[in-house]
């Protein structure tokens, strides 16, 4: 079960694959006052009816909202949203986890690819960060606590071992998404970065690899079940010491190469 004990959560991508098992596990969780904001593109659609009976479950906890990753307006008025529904106590957690993939080579990938993986794997976390920023501040300061936690506030980016300059080469030919991977090396790079910028105000921050997991995502040929995979990440969440500011690691705590 999880280790997480930060009372307010939003994760991104909530409504399918690993969002979903994440906002399942932490409403399932024992933690007194808890609430997660799950978040969405579409939160009256189909793609979301698994989220939605998640929320008729535990009305008391989860709240949806709709934000897509890929529309400026929709982050600022998701943001403006929470922030009526926090009050004074701030964001303790924000998770990254809205992305998607593209497939292609140098031949192969096209303009618009490019584009839009950028746009929604890059520049949406950018947004999402600096728009919920104020909340993770408040958070940090009304702990009262020195140091950093992700029980206090943080910012937890789920990235890729696509990502990893010096680990995607010898996987390029199993896994064909250049345009995937470039945008996730964005990615990367927009965490050691915002480390450093959020450092002053204690709030942690780090990029997390989920594995090759069973989802929309991942496929049907990857080993990992979105249940074991959230389970691992939540550990290595619950329990990440201040070292780990800037880090990328994987989800059984190993440190994954840049």
């Amino acid at each position: 079960m999880a280790a997480v004990k930060a009372c307010n959560i939003l994760i991104t991508g909530a409504n399918r694959g690993l969002g979903l098992e994440t906002v399942k596990q932490l409403s399932e969780d024992s933690c007194p006052k808890r609430h997660i904001f799950a978040t969405c593109r579409d939160p009256d659609g189909p793609k979301s009816e698994a989220l939605r009976e998640l929320v008729k479950k535990h009305p008391s906890v989860i709240t949806m909202i709709r934000l897509d990753a890929d529309d400026p307006c929709s982050i600022k008025e998701s943001a403006k949203k929470v922030g009526s529904l926090l009050g004074n106590s701030g964001l303790n957690l924000l998770v990254n986890n809205a992305g998607i993939v593209a497939k292609g080579t140098i031949q192969t990938s096209s303009v618009e690819d490019m584009k839009h993986t950028f746009s929604t794997n890059v520049i949406g976390p950018l947004l999402i960060i600096k728009e919920f920023l104020p909340y993770l501040q408040t958070a940090a300061k009304a702990s009262g606590t020195p140091g950093m936690s992700c029980n206090k506030a943080a910012v937890i980016n789920i990235s890729t071992v696509g990502g990893s300059i010096s680990t995607m080469p010898s996987l390029y030919d199993q896994f064909p998404v250049l345009p995937y991977c470039v945008s996730k090396a964005g990615f990367n790079m927009l965490t050691v970065l915002a480390a450093e910028e959020l450092k002053a105000d204690e709030i942690l921050c780090m990029a997390l690899h989920p594995g090759w997991v069973k989802t929309e995502l991942g496929g049907e040929k990857a080993p990992l079940e979105p249940k074991e995979s959230v389970e691992g990440m939540l550990r290595v969440i619950g329990s990440l010491p201040e070292q780990q500011h800037g880090g990328f690691m994987d989800y059984t705590g190993n440190t994954i190469p840049w």
